[in-house]
């Protein structure tokens, strides 16, 4: 009875000692694509302060990410981290097992790996559009799916929390690809949200606007675009990564059981006032 309780959010007595312990995620399993910079680093280091095991999900050097699982074990948090393209089923399916295999469940995925390369919607190559829709949206899609389907089998309920963009609302000349596999998440996002609500699964969509990460960095160099950028937002600043991982944190704790199918904007305001940047 507490198992089916819990999956349809309604608290356990264990989630009831978490929030004694001031530990929101306490024993929760989570994984986040893109893990190692970023926003996925701070949501990483968000978590794994609240009690969670954090799966860190990387491709391509793995140093960043060895130094964020040592940063998590020196503050006494448990991660590890693992190889995986997210647009590549096999390479998700082993990220989700490994996770399993390693600490015995998965309650928490995060989808957060993203690119976007920038071309003159004309001018766009074929292959660059198909890589970030492969990467953005598929890497989205299956994350979605293995993650669900590890916790239907769990019959514990779960949380999938998708890093989109104010981009799914926003136009962006020369980022077509890019608005346009956000767009997709948010509708990807409501739909399948529907679905696994009977599962106990919740599925939201947070949608970051300009955020101070190192991506950013040649914007912050130029002053012309700069000011530009912090014309569109009325607070008249970036937002922090560990503002986006104190969301997700929310959205993965049990406070956050009836929040489901939502598109959440952090972006100073941006979106109710910006122009196409």
């Amino acid at each position: 009875m507490k198992n089916l309780l819990a999956a349809f959010g309604v608290r356990s007595e264990k989630a009831e000692i978490a929030r004694e312990t001031g530990l929101r995620l306490q024993d929760k399993v989570a994984i986040v694509t893109g893990g190692d910079t970023g926003i996925g680093k701070a949501i990483c280091i968000a978590m794994a302060r609240e009690g969670a095991k954090m799966v860190i999900d990387y491709h391509g050097d793995r140093q960043p990410a060895s130094a964020l699982v040592r940063e998590i074990a020196n503050f006494g948090g448990t991660a590890c981290e693992i190889g995986a393209d997210v647009s590549k089923p096999e390479d998700v399916r082993r990220l989700v097992g490994a996770a399993v295999e390693r600490y015995g469940n998965l309650d928490i995925m995060v989808n957060n790996a993203g690119i976007e390369q920038q071309h003159p919607f004309i001018e766009m190559p074929l292959e660059d559009y198909e890589k970030t829709i492969a990467v953005n949206l598929t890497g989205t899609w299956l994350g979605c799916q293995l993650a669900a389907q590890q916790m239907v089998k769990q019959q514990r309920g779960g949380r999938i929390i998708n890093i989109s963009s104010v981009h799914e609302d926003i136009t962006m000349p020369t980022n077509a690809a890019y608005c346009a596999s956000k767009g997709a998440i948010r509708m990807l996002t409501r739909t399948i949200a529907v679905e696994l609500a009977p599962y106990g699964i919740t599925v939201n969509d947070v949608c970051p606007g300009a955020i101070d990460t190192p991506i950013d960095a040649p914007v912050k160099r130029d002053p012309e675009k700069m000011k530009a950028l912090l014309s569109e937002i009325p607070m008249r600043r970036m937002g922090r990564p560990e503002e986006i991982a104190q969301l997700c944190v929310y959205l993965a704790s049990e406070d956050a059981a009836y929040v489901t199918g939502a598109s959440i904007f952090i972006d100073g305001g941006m979106s109710k006032q910006s122009g196409s940047l």
